[in-house]
């Protein structure tokens, strides 16, 4: 089975910037990218593997990882709107 990647660099490679920088200096944004990450690596890996998992929870850790997602940039749309109020 073909498994669409969702890092975050992939997602958005426009803020790559920002991702490095609020990863090294935001600790709420650091705890975020973790938990969307391990949890883009569970759906992938059920993808990937065609692991027997029930529909519904399977839904359910994507909208739960749209839901880390939309956070996140917000978050990054925030971090480049003071970088730029700034320069």
């Amino acid at each position: 089975m073909q498994v669409d990647h969702h890092d975050l660099l992939s997602e958005f490679p426009e803020f790559a910037d920002a991702i490095t920088a609020l990863k090294a200096g935001n600790a709420l944004f650091s705890r975020q990218l973790a938990s969307y990450n391990r949890l883009t690596g569970k759906v992938e890996d059920l993808e990937a593997h065609d692991m027997p998992v029930a529909d519904f929870t399977l839904e359910d850790m994507k909208k739960q990882r749209v839901k880390l997602k939309d956070e996140l940039y917000h978050m990054l749309l925030a971090f480049r709107a003071g970088q730029q109020s700034v320069g």
